[in-house]
């Protein structure tokens, strides 16, 4: 039974997404006064996802040295600064909004990508092994990535940040591994049963956090359709430059599966818990906007490169008859 609604909901994630962002708008004053459970509910959603991870995953990121670099230079270097660079470009002067696009950028890959490799065959140790460190990095590199962009432009708790990705990624991660080490590896029961609850939360979640962001969503006007375009574009390019830098450095279609969905999907449940604890209300914005329209794109990218190699092969195999 948990099975069949786990699927039911991974199925059904990219539409139920918009509809939990409006049921946060339409009922903002009751949600808001639960925001506290945010932290809560993410740190749940961290450990069920990473109970599926073992330490024989942990150790396999000795394996993949180059893809990693390359993922995590695309992912907290090249997107944060494409960002910032953007958001001064299309909202000059306005400081939450351009914070709020660095941070949806400056966060972690999200686990929610493993889902997505393992459907169109890339790569699940490199997926794991990215995502391992990124997690690990996150609470110094996120805080010191919005501390050397934004500096003293807006109010910024470093600590109480940097804490929040302890509690909310760190500490669960860490007890779903020992959770997976204590159990030898037979976890698959629990993981299955624990899944159709994660994503329950993470709806819990985005209505939440879009009931903070309701001032903004509730009146859709040019400002808010330029945050949502923009959002839009750059979460397309982080697909785009994994795919690109897969391609140029040669790697397996595993690989560069992997490298696609990694450089282009966000850990942004976490990043609007972020944005809703530790920023004022215009920050969530553009965080929220990436909740939209994440797993639908996912969805797209994976189908039109999968369909790509499929093309591919069929016309190696006709090169090599002929």
């Amino acid at each position: 039974m948990l099975e069949m609604t786990n699927r039911v909901l991974e199925r059904a994630l990219p539409f139920l997404t918009p509809v939990a962002v409006v049921l946060g708008v339409l009922l903002s004053s009751f949600a808001q006064t639960i925001v506290f459970m945010v932290p809560f509910l993410f740190s749940y959603i961290t450990f069920a996802s990473s109970v599926a991870i073992s330490p024989k995953d942990v150790r396999n990121v000795i394996r993949y040295p180059v893809p990693i670099l390359v993922s995590m230079l695309i992912l907290q270097i090249i997107m944060p600064l494409i960002a910032f660079g953007v958001g001064h470009l299309f909202f000059p002067g306005n400081i939450e909004t351009t914070t709020g696009l660095l941070l949806a950028f400056a966060i972690p890959t999200g686990v929610v990508t493993l889902m997505w490799v393992s459907i169109y065959e890339g790569s699940r140790s490199l997926t794991l092994a990215i995502i391992l460190i990124n997690t690990i990095l996150s609470p110094f590199v996120v805080p010191l990535t919005l501390t050397v962009f934004i500096g003293n432009q807006i109010t910024l708790d470093t600590w109480g940040v940097m804490s929040g990705l302890i509690m909310m990624v760190i500490l669960p991660s860490a007890l779903g591994i020992f959770v997976n080490y204590l159990r030898k590896g037979k976890v698959i029961t629990l993981s299955k049963s624990m899944a159709p609850f994660a994503k329950l939360c993470l709806l819990t979640v985005i209505v939440l956090n879009a009931s903070v962001a309701a001032p903004y969503l509730s009146r859709v006007d040019g400002f808010v359709i330029s945050v949502f375009l923009v959002v839009l574009g750059l979460a397309t390019a982080g697909y785009v430059l994994g795919l690109v830098f897969s391609k140029w450095l040669g790697f397996s279609n595993a690989t560069m599966i992997s490298m696609m969905y990694n450089c282009g999907m966000r850990n942004i449940g976490v990043g609007a818990a972020i944005a809703v604890v530790y920023f004022p209300p215009a920050v969530t914005l553009p965080v929220i906007m990436g909740t939209l329209f994440q797993q639908i794109l996912a969805a797209l990218f994976g189908k039109i490169v999968s369909n790509r190699m499929k093309r591919d092969i069929v016309e190696l195999k006709t090169t090599v008859m002929r």
